[in-house]
């Protein structure tokens, strides 16, 4: 059944990620050998969910695979971490999606996307689980599904007085429309130079795009720096918040853990300067793992946190 108490929605994408570790990360045209090779569950929209249930929140996961074995395996595997999967969609005709990570012995990584079924998730699709979606809920949205899909989302939302938390990855231009109806839009450096056209090569570069998207019309911004930290623009101002310092193996699902963990601070009545700050801290621990999901931390290991 359908869990209409969930917390949380996350509408988005599941993907198997495929991934090598290697000493550097090639070239163009290079070919670059490489260490262990690790086959893991991944997917923007699936990893947020898994951040956010295993900090012991609520979370139902709307989305579409391929009736293959990497569906069968991913909703398997969010079953496990106590993801409701009632709105998980199958396709006859689409595989489903899988992302290549190469992550080099610094953290840093190149992901290619093959979406598959990801892009099969339609109107109709979240139309009927916007039929279920109570009302003033929080919804979280990325990237990796259609952009008409993601449009239509925020329609429905408004309808429902919802509060959506925009990750705009990957990177792409986006309709103005986009940002009106926005709580949060939480871009890291290269996604928010896509959305603004500024080169952000700085931290008051990062502040300038983070106003010019408050302009834009989102209601607030949470510009992600890495190790730098996070700029928060909101009406009252802009601020820095500080990142733990950390020795990063694998970055690959830092902005998923992030997103995961500030949605879950906020539904248990954060402000969003605290649910930064609990979220940095989240990402902190996840970027020291390797692995998508698998790297996400249990509650426990914030319980420290104040």
């Amino acid at each position: 059944m359908s869990n209409n108490s969930a917390a949380i929605w996350i509408i988005g994408s599941i993907n198997t990620d495929m991934v090598v570790k290697a000493r550097k990360l090639p070239c163009p045209g290079e070919t670059v050998l490489g260490g262990e090779f690790l086959m893991n569950p991944g997917g923007k929209g699936a990893n947020q969910a898994v951040a956010a249930a295993r900090l012991g929140t609520a979370v139902a996961m709307v989305a579409c695979v391929g009736r293959d074995a990497f569906g069968d395996e991913a909703i398997a595997g969010l079953k496990d971490e106590l993801v409701d999967c009632s709105h998980v969609y199958r396709d006859d005709s689409r595989a489903s999606g899988v992302a290549l990570i190469s992550v080099d012995e610094k953290g840093e990584n190149h992901i290619v996307v093959a979406p598959g079924a990801n892009s099969s998730l339609s109107l109709q699709h979240v139309e009927q689980s916007f039929n279920h979606i109570p009302g003033n809920s929080l919804i979280m949205l990325q990237l990796e599904i259609p952009l008409n899909t993601v449009c239509h989302v925020l329609t429905l939302a408004k309808q429902k007085n919802c509060k959506i938390i925009l990750d705009p990855a990957p990177a792409r231009e986006l309709p103005d429309t986009v940002f009106q109806d926005l709580f949060l839009i939480t871009p890291n450096q290269s996604e928010a130079a896509m959305l603004t056209g500024i080169d952000i090569e700085n931290s008051n570069a990062a502040k300038i795009a983070a106003q010019q998207l408050l302009e834009m019309g989102a209601n607030n911004v949470a510009l992600t720096l890495g190790e730098q930290g996070v700029i928060l623009a909101s009406p009252r101002g802009i601020e820095v918040i500080a990142a733990p310092t950390v020795s990063a193996l694998d970055s690959t699902a830092a902005g998923d853990c992030f997103n995961g963990a500030l949605a879950t601070a906020l539904v248990r009545g954060a402000t969003l300067k605290e649910a930064i700050e609990f979220a940095c801290h989240a990402a902190s621990i996840a970027v020291t793992r390797l692995g998508a999901q698998n790297a996400m931390p249990h509650e426990q290991e914030l319980n420290s946190f104040t």
